[in-house]
């Protein structure tokens, strides 16, 4: 039967303010970033270490739900946790935080596990440590992620920091996207980077974008790039979408550009279409 776990609050208002978690069944300490974070998130015995970061602007409501109502996450995947906080009297945030925290569960020195989530939701983490870094800069956090993305064999792991990248602002964040989508040997791991490209939108990311199409010697990776254009908002992808179905002259690629095009709904799209069937 899953139960409701109550929460514990010790000077949550402080802890706000500092930026720092909301934990549950954890034990917390905190350290200083010391200059070498790959040194520092480092444990023999499982425990999560985490810090925060400036997120890219908008929402980021990235939390567990139980229904329709927001709640807390378990780390340890626990399903008889439930962290509801219509049981609590936990302080209302009346406003975003503009920062996420990273984190990662560690275990035998190496990383297993990368999680982001927002400072606002509540965390149980199973009664494991937990190392809250404090001060750690967005550019190192970056460069350590990027590592983890290359030299990982892990599927899970390379889709955790990348997201984690996606969701830094910034334009280094933006920057170690466009990297990873050009230059990275693995065809996964260019398509992952291209589809959260997609979600930053952008002069320079729909041109890394349409490049992979025309450049990457992988179709999957030109595939994915197609549908990366799809996911441009305010159907800045649909001229591309339109240049790609008239002109790639991989037929699998213009398929794909065709199909995009039908689900968008956009009357650009539609005309191009009809006219070609027309012809």
């Amino acid at each position: 039967m899953r139960t409701v776990a109550a929460f514990f609050f010790i000077a949550a208002a402080a802890l706000a303010q500092t930026g720092q978690p909301n934990l549950l069944n954890a034990r917390l300490e905190t350290r200083a970033f010391s200059g070498d974070l790959g040194a520092q998130i480092r444990a023999a015995n499982p425990t999560w270490f985490g810090y925060a970061v400036k997120a890219t602007p908008g929402e980021h409501r990235n939390c567990c739900s139980n229904g329709e109502a927001e709640c807390g996450c378990s780390l340890e995947g626990r399903s008889d946790v439930v962290i509801d906080s219509r049981s609590s009297n936990r302080p209302v945030q009346l406003e975003e935080s503009d920062a996420i925290e990273v984190l990662f569960r560690v275990a035998n020195n190496a990383v297993e596990k990368v999680r982001v989530f927002s400072l606002s939701c509540w965390l149980d983490a199973g009664g494991l440590p937990f190392v809250w870094l404090t001060g750690v800069p967005a550019p190192t956090s970056l460069a350590y992620l990027e590592k983890l993305v290359e030299v990982n064999d892990s599927r899970r792991l390379m889709e955790g920091a990348l997201f984690a990248i996606s969701q830094h602002g910034g334009a280094q964040a933006l920057e170690a996207l466009i990297r990873l989508a050009k230059t990275d040997a693995s065809p996964h791991v260019r398509s992952q980077a291209l589809f959260w490209l997609a979600q930053r939108a952008g002069e320079r990311a729909a041109s890394t974008i349409t490049d992979a199409i025309e450049n990457d010697p992988d179709t999957s990776v030109k595939n994915r790039a197609v549908f990366a254009l799809s996911q441009l908002p305010n159907g800045e992808g649909v001229p591309k979408l339109i240049q790609v179905a008239s002109t790639q002259r991989n037929r699998e690629v213009r398929k794909q550009a065709f199909f995009w095009l039908g689900q968008s709904k956009d009357p650009r799209a539609l005309e191009y279409i009809q006219g070609v069937l027309m012809k």
